[in-house]
C-alpha cells in the first residue's frame, strides 16, 4: 500500500471511529452539514455521503466579497459533482445587508462586537432555525482538533470554563424541541490532516483564513499554541484532558431551569431576548 492511500484509509478510519464511538450518527438520521467552502466542511460532507449517511449540504453566505463568492462557487461545484443536495442562504435575504455592513453600522452605533463573534451569533440562529426547518436530526460541522483546543484555552484564558461544557463530538448541555443536536465528526483531526486529506483528494476549496478573522483572539491563541514545541501532541493532550474532565462539567454547570424563548423570534434563549435579535434591535436602532 503507498504512503498516500494507507494515509487516507487511516484518516477515514479514524473518523469512523469517532462517529461510531460517541454515537453520532443513526443510519436512519437526516443529516445537513454546515459547509463554508473550506477545506474542513468539505471534508465532513465528503466523508458522511462516502460513509452512506442520508446528508445534505446547508450554506449561509455572509458576502464577504470574492472570499464569499468563491467559496459559494465552490459548494456548488462539489454537491454538484457528487449530486448532494444543498440549501443556500444569503445574509442579505434574511437580515438585509452583508456581514462587512452589519459589523460596520454596529461599531458606528458603539458595539464592542468582532466581527467574528457577530458572524458566529447570527449563524448559528440561521443554521439552527433552517436546519429545524428542514427537519434534519442533526447538523455536523467541520471543527476539527485545533479548532477544539484552541476554544478550550480560550474559554479558560476568559474566564468562562462553563461554555466548555457545552462541547465536544455532539455539543450542548441542554436538550430542547427546538435545538437540533450538532455533531463533529473531525473532532480529532488535526487540521493539518485534514488539509492534508482535502489536497490529496483534490476538493474544489479555498484555503486560508476568512479575512474578517484578522486579529481576533482565536488567531491570537492559535499562534502562541503553534509556537509550542510537540505543539500536536500538545493539542491532543488538551482534548483528551478534556474529555476526562467533561462529565464533572457537565455536572457542574448543569441546570434545571427550562429553556425560554425569545420574545422576538421566538427561539431559545438565556434571556428574554436572544443575542441575534439584540444585535438586529441595535442594528436597527435611530
Amino acid at each position: 500500500m503507498t504512503a498516500r492511500n494507507q494515509f487516507i484509509r487511516s484518516f477515514e478510519t479514524k473518523i469512523k471511529n469517532t462517529i461510531k464511538k460517541y454515537s453520532l450518527i443513526n443510519k436512519k438520521d437526516k443529516i445537513l452539514v454546515a459547509c463554508s467552502g473550506g477545506k474542513d466542511s468539505t471534508t465532513a460532507l465528503y466523508l458522511l455521503n462516502k460513509f452512506g449517511y442520508k446528508v445534505e449540504a446547508i450554506a449561509i453566505d455572509m458576502l464577504i466579497g470574492n472570499y464569499s463568492k468563491e467559496n459559494m462557487k465552490n459548494i456548488e461545484r462539489f454537491c454538484g459533482d457528487n449530486k448532494i443536495k444543498l440549501h443556500k442562504i444569503s445574509f442579505r435575504d434574511e437580515f438585509g445587508h452583508s456581514l462587512c455592513y452589519l459589523t460596520s453600522v454596529l461599531k458606528s452605533k458603539g458595539s464592542r462586537l468582532e466581527s467574528c463573534t457577530v458572524c458566529g451569533i447570527l449563524r448559528r440562529h440561521l443554521l439552527n432555525r433552517k436546519v429545524r426547518e428542514l427537519k434534519a436530526a442533526k447538523v455536523a460541522t467541520g471543527h476539527n482538533l485545533d479548532d477544539e483546543a484552541q476554544t478550550i484555552l480560550m474559554n479558560i484564558l476568559k474566564g468562562n470554563p462553563g461554555l466548555n461544557a457545552k462541547l465536544g463530538p455532539e455539543t450542548g448541555v441542554v436538550k430542547d424541541k427546538k435545538f437540533v443536536p450538532r455533531i463533529k465528526p473531525l473532532f480529532f483531526c488535526l487540521e493539518k490532516d485534514v488539509e492534508k486529506y482535502s489536497r490529496l483528494m483534490k476538493f474544489p476549496v479555498k484555503y486560508g483564513r476568512c479575512p474578517c478573522s484578522v486579529g481576533v483572539f482565536r488567531a491570537s491563541v492559535r499562534e502562541e499554541l503553534r509556537k509550542l514545541r510537540n505543539t500536536d501532541k500538545i493539542k491532543l493532550n488538551i482534548v483528551n484532558d478534556f474529555l476526562k474532565q467533561l462529565p464533572k462539567l457537565r455536572a457542574k454547570y448543569k441546570t434545571n431551569e427550562k429553556i425560554s424563548y425569545c420574545t422576538e423570534c421566538g427561539e431559545p434563549s438565556k434571556g428574554k431576548v436572544c443575542s441575534a435579535c439584540r444585535i438586529l434591535q441595535l442594528l436597527n436602532s435611530n
